[in-house]
């Protein structure tokens, strides 16, 4: 049986220096906290507008999200939900990487790959909200899109 005991949490065994400058962990968890209440707000919403208003589920089709994408709200909303559910989720990655990978070289680039995978997707998701034209596609099916999309 070893002698060995674990040393105080707090003991100067433990104690790490910590360099000067902004404690990026605490601002990530504070971010965490932040964002996880803003996003149950924003997809509840969502949630709401898309299935319990109108038609519900049976009225989403591309005329609605057309309509939706036409209303510079909708494109904030929905674009500042897609911000704060990649950022929050590749900081939630990001932790986890820390938490379970001991090499330091492994983690440094598991964690610049979820950040690379996380802007990238952010980026493109950002161009499809705002760069979003329902006139491009060849409507003649008699629908209001077609009727919009000639009176342009």
């Amino acid at each position: 049986m070893s002698t060995d005991t674990l040393a105080a949490p707090r003991s100067s065994r433990n104690a790490q220096v910590r360099k000067s400058g902004p404690n990026l962990e605490k601002w990530g968890w504070i971010y965490m906290r932040v964002s996880g209440v803003l996003l149950i707000v924003l997809i509840f919403g969502h949630l709401f507008v898309n299935l319990m208003l109108g038609e519900g589920i049976h009225g989403i089709d591309f005329a609605f999200v057309a309509g939706k994408f036409a209303s510079p709200f909708w494109q904030w909303w929905d674009v500042l939900m897609l911000w704060l559910a990649f950022i929050h989720g590749a900081n939630g990655m990001r932790t986890i990487v820390n938490d379970y990978v001991t090499g330091q070289a492994v983690r440094r680039v598991l964690v610049w790959a979820i950040w690379a995978a996380a802007a990238l997707l952010i980026l493109l998701g950002t161009l499809v909200v705002f760069t979003f034209d329902p006139c491009i596609p060849n409507l003649s099916d008699g629908s209001v899109l077609t009727e919009l999309c000639a009176a342009q």
